[in-house]
């Protein structure tokens, strides 16, 4: 078994080299698979990021959702309970500030917040997915403590580029797989999700 950090090494810098060309079919093939899920197309609030790094353009996505009057927000790092993350209403005018890892995010406003309970989809990102819907993000647990505790109930996509397919990852206890992750070539789905307990 490789460990972690080799798999995020390897992901990203591969993640990286795929050309704008690449980079924009794979969002909008994406964009089109994610819109049609039916739990999308129920949810009035859904959470979204703002790609980093190689990863999958998700603005086409957002912009899917703003065209469908779907509430579309955003993950802020929590400036007091460490390793959690607020979801904020992201809008074209939305104010923005950039965090300590460099990703855009909405300034901190709670007007905008939403409770992580009442989000109906979550889109996840991640570095790696293997087969049994595990994913390997960047070592910070935020999304397995949210999908762990404060919204277990929300469906969680993953999107990602077909590159980002490891052949099994190791995994920890606190790790919660996704019922369904996004690729250009593939939808991948698993009926059901077992929860696992959060750090």
């Amino acid at each position: 078994m490789q460990p972690r950090q080799h798999i995020r090494h390897t992901i990203r810098k591969a993640r990286r080299q795929l050309s704008p060309a690449q980079q924009k079919q794979a969002a909008q093939t994406v964009t089109q698979r994610f819109m049609a899920l039916p739990d999308v197309k129920k949810a009035t609030d859904i959470a979204l990021y703002l790609s980093f790094d190689g990863e999958l353009d998700t603005m086409p996505v957002i912009e899917a959702c703003w065209d469908a009057n779907k509430n579309v927000y955003l993950p802020v790092v929590h400036p007091f309970s460490r390793g959690h993350l607020l979801f904020l209403l992201y809008t074209p005018t939305t104010p923005m500030r950039v965090n300590g890892y460099g990703i855009a995010e909405p300034q901190l406003d709670i007007r905008t917040l939403i409770p992580s309970e009442k989000l109906g989809v979550i889109a996840t990102p991640l570095v790696a997915f293997d087969a049994k819907g595990q994913r390997l993000g960047m070592g910070g647990g935020y999304y397995d403590r949210t999908l762990g505790i404060c919204a277990p109930d929300a469906v969680a996509v993953g999107l990602a580029h077909d590159c980002q397919q490891w052949p099994t990852l190791p995994t920890e206890q606190w790790d919660v797989p996704l019922p369904h992750i996004l690729t250009p070539s593939q939808h991948w789905h698993w009926p059901i999700r077992i929860s696992r307990p959060s750090p």
